[in-house]
Formats: C-alpha cells, sequence, structure tokens
C-alpha cells in the first residue's frame, strides 16, 4: 500500500519532528525506559524493566547519535517547550536481504502523547528518511502480545513473517510488518 505523506496531516499542535542532536540522548533514553516499562509489562520478564536505566539508555542513544548516524536516522518529537515526547530509529534491514529494504528500529511514544496522529507523523518521517536513502520499501518487528502492532496495520503495514526471538531466558514471538513501496 502507497502511503500518503505528512503534508495530508498536520502533526498535533505544538508538536514537531527533527533529527536527533547528540544532546537528545539523555531525553531520548527517558522516553526509552518510560515506553518500554508502560508498554511491555507483563510481556516481558519484570526484571529486564526494573533493571532499565536511563543512564545505560543514555549511553546507548548517545553512540546512536554520535557514531551510527551514517547507519541509523534517528528522530525525536518534542512539544513546544522542546522536550522529547516521542523518538524513533531507522535504517537499513538487518535481517532482510532484499536491496531497498529499510527497518524501523524503534518508534516509541509516551503514553500522554499516544493516540494524538504522533506516531503516525514518526513513523512516516521515518519513511521519508529511508527514501532519503534510496529506500522504497520497510519491514519493522513487533512483540505479537503488544496492542501497538494494530497501529501499524492502520498505518498500512501487512504481516509478512513472524518469528521467536530467544531474549533475557524466555520466548518472544514477534510479527514482522511490510510497506512494500514507501513512495
Amino acid at each position: 500500500m502507497a502511503r500518503r505523506g505528512l503534508g495530508d496531516r498536520p502533526l498535533p499542535s505544538g508538536l514537531t519532528v527533527r533529527t536527533a542532536a547528540a544532546g537528545d540522548a539523555a531525553s531520548v533514553a527517558r522516553v526509552h525506559v518510560e515506553t518500554w516499562r508502560s508498554t511491555y509489562a507483563g510481556l516481558i520478564p519484570d526484571a529486564v524493566l526494573v533493571g532499565m536505566s536511563e543512564r545505560n539508555r543514555a549511553a546507548h542513544w548517545a553512540q546512536a547519535l554520535t557514531r551510527w548516524q551514517s547507519r541509523e536516522k534517528v528522530l525525536v518529537a518534542v512539544d513546544e517547550a522542546d522536550q522529547v515526547v516521542g523518538f524513533g530509529s531507522c535504517g537499513p534491514a538487518r535481517e532482510v536481504d532484499q536491496p531497498g529494504t529499510g527497518e524501523v528500529y524503534t518508534l516509541y511514544v509516551t503514553p500522554d502523547h499516544q493516540g494524538a496522529g504522533l506516531g503516525r507523523a514518526l513513523l512516516f518521517a521515518l519513511f521519508d528518511a529511508l527514501t532519503a536513502r534510496d529506500m522504497t520499501s520497510a519491514i519493522l518487528w513487533v512483540l505479537s502480545l503488544n496492542p501497538s502492532r494494530f497501529f501499524y496495520e492502520a498505518m498500512g503495514g501487512e504481516r509478512f513473517a513472524e518469528r521467536d526471538e530467544r531474549l533475557w531466558g524466555t520466548v518472544l514471538h514477534e510479527i514482522g510488518y511490510r510497506w512494500r513501496q514507501l513512495v
């Protein structure tokens, strides 16, 4: 399914999407930890969620925002006070051997900002980042029990695969979604 650009649906009032800067690492980490704890409670081991730290996540995102920019694009959604309220990252597909296929690695919006169109804006901005790098299709993976998977279906993603991933001493079932044509 071809997607429409952001121009036909504006962002919620006061919110913008921009390329993440190195100084955003701590804010992205805060959103990462907050959204994981609210989204994945009961889906992944509690010890993982309790053990997450903003400090460790900030170190990860600092590296992503400085060293990986040639491979990975990170975008942030900010409110009128320039506070990060969502983020996403994308780049070349990691496990699909098809030239021109990109992957959305992450997409998280704080619970207080969900349902207002920000996830859609971030997703389409990530698609734009992929097309700017000559990628014409995209995939992403989501836990099968994550209710957010219905968002991806509503955004035109079609299920193309399922897999089991062994993480943290447990097996997590994932669903792959794809968009065959980004433009």
